[in-house]
């Protein structure tokens, strides 16, 4: 898994990709964040790595409502 300093916003292209009890982590999620409508979403941004550059990156990560995005990670560099 590769590590980022810093992602610039905008995140675009956002997809949802799993939905409530199709998310592998829920009942994890659910113990450690609460949070009943979780969901799993791709997009794409531009990230800073941790060798200082500046690459256009795939992001998955969890969001529920009223807890915001958990567990945000580069699935894959695009460029």
């Amino acid at each position: 898994m590769l590590k980022f300093k810093k992602i610039f916003l905008p995140i675009v292209n956002k997809e949802t990709i799993a939905r409530r009890s199709s998310i592998d982590e829920l009942q994890n999620l659910r113990e450690k964040f609460g949070g009943d409508k979780w969901r799993k979403i791709k997009g794409e941004a531009q990230v800073e790595l941790l060798d200082g550059s500046i690459r256009l990156a795939e992001l998955h990560w969890y969001e529920c409502h009223g807890i915001g995005k958990k567990k945000l990670k580069i699935k894959k560099l695009i460029d």
